[in-house]
């Protein structure tokens, strides 16, 4: 089963809802073509009496509910709908991550089935489940860092070769 139209479902309550939020988690690393599995969706989102609005906006639209399971000691929102197999946490808060603002920068800016989908980077998603240090993230780090790994090399290998004589050719280029 693919959760690509569960995914897509969300997306598009949170477009049409307004809500800015950055996919993180398995799920942003699946993305991001790591080999790893998911049951749920993880996003950062900004913590704001509007955005919690738009939350509890989107739940009812998606016919779901918004629970708290670790309140007080944590800001988590987990939506879910069982009948649906629906199950997305919205956390202000990531290990691992300074802010919203900087984990936002560094986004990829993507889209499913034409819906803008902002994607963790994949260097942030392996830092946020390093610094979180639980143990169903240290599984999967080996196959993350393994990735990374790999996109770093694929960046190196499309980057033109350096100039080492770049006065010489600027002084040809002149002529």
């Amino acid at each position: 089963m693919t959760a690509t139209p569960l995914l897509r479902l969300v997306l598009q309550a949170m477009q049409k809802h307004g809500l800015e939020a950055v996919l993180i988690g398995n799920a942003g690393a699946a993305i991001h073509g790591a080999p790893v599995t998911t049951i749920d969706f993880d996003f950062m989102f900004r913590d704001t009496a509007t955005n919690l609005r738009k939350l509890k906006a989107m739940a009812r639209e998606l016919k779901a509910t918004v629970l708290r399971p670790y309140y007080p000691v944590s800001k988590l929102y987990r939506m879910v709908d069982d009948d649906l197999g629906l199950q997305v946490d919205f956390m202000p808060v990531v290990d691992g991550v300074r802010s919203f603002e900087e984990l936002r920068s560094r986004a990829m800016r993507t889209t499913l089935e034409n819906t803008p989908l902002l994607v963790a980077s994949l260097e942030d998603i392996v830092a946020s489940k390093k610094a979180a240090s639980r143990p169903r993230d240290l599984a999967v780090m080996e196959v993350l860092e393994r990735t990374l790994h790999a996109h770093e090399k694929a960046s190196q290998a499309r980057k033109p070769p350096s100039d080492t004589s770049g006065g010489a050719r600027r002084a040809q280029g002149r002529k």
